[in-house]
C-alpha cells in the first residue's frame, strides 16, 4: 500500500493540537540508519487506510518530499471514544532489516472439510494472529491456514502450518500453540413436557 506524508516542522502539544484541528495527524518516521523525521498525514486518508488489514501487517510505501521509502506501521494512538487517530509511528526498512511483526491468520476451505461437510462439526479458531520473525521485504501480508482436510476430533498446531523457510514463528516459550480445534456438534435433547399434577381432592366436612 502507498500513502503520502508531509514533513512537519512545528513540534509540541500546541502544534499537534492545531494540526488535528486542521484535519491532520502528526507522526514520526525513524530507522534504517537515518535520523528520525517528524511528519504529518491527512487524517481521513489515514483513518480509512488503517481500517484495512494490510496497513497493519505489510510493508508500506510512504511518499515524502517526492521520495518513496518503505516503512512499517509500528505504533499509533487513538482517541478514547472519538474516531480520531492522534499519532502514528513508522519504521523505515530496507533489504537488511530483520523484524518481529504480528501477522493475521486467514482460515480457508473450512466448509469443504470432512469435519464440517460430513460430520457437521464446528471449527474453533483459537489463534488469529501470530508473531513472526523475518526480513522486512519478505514479510507476508497474512498466513493462510488450509482447513480442507480437517476431520472430527482434530487439533491444529503452529507446527502444522506450511510456512516459507525464511519465516520463524515466535512462540515465546510455548512448544507449539494451538491454532484451531474441531468441535463436535452438541446433540440437543428436548425433554418431554411434564404433566402438571392434579391438586389433591380434599374430604368434605361432615355436617
Amino acid at each position: 500500500m502507498k500513502f503520502t506524508a508531509f514533513e512537519r516542522n512545528l513540534q509540541g502539544t500546541g502544534a499537534s493540537r492545531r494540526l488535528r484541528n486542521a484535519g491532520k495527524t502528526p507522526g514520526i518516521v525513524y530507522g534504517a540508519g537515518k535520523d528520525p523525521k517528524n511528519v504529518e498525514l491527512d487524517h481521513n486518508a489515514l483513518y480509512h487506510a488503517m481500517r484495512k488489514e494490510a496497513f497493519h501487517s505489510s510493508v508500506l510505501e510512504m511518499e515524502l518530499n517526492g521520495q518513496v521509502e518503505k516503512v512499517l506501521l509500528r505504533d499509533y494512538q487513538v482517541h478514547p471514544f472519538k474516531r480520531i487517530v492522534l499519532h502514528v509511528d513508522f519504521q523505515r526498512v530496507d533489504s537488511t532489516t530483520r523484524i518481529h511483526k504480528k501477522v493475521p491468520l486467514h482460515f480457508v476451505n473450512e466448509a469443504e472439510s470432512p469435519a464440517v461437510k460430513v460430520d457437521k462439526c464446528l471449527i474453533n479458531h483459537v489463534t488469529t494472529v501470530l508473531e513472526i520473525e523475518c526480513l522486512a521485504e519478505q514479510l507476508p501480508e497474512f498466513i493462510t491456514v488450509d482447513l480442507s482436510q480437517a476431520v472430527k476430533g482434530q487439533t491444529f498446531h503452529v507446527e502444522d502450518l506450511k510456512l516459507a523457510s525464511h519465516i520463524k514463528v515466535l512462540t515465546h516459550g510455548r512448544k507449539s500453540p494451538t491454532i484451531a480445534t474441531v468441535v463436535e456438534p452438541v446433540e440437543e435433547i428436548i425433554a418431554a413436557p411434564v404433566a402438571a399434577a392434579e391438586p389433591a381432592k380434599g374430604k368434605g366436612k361432615k355436617k
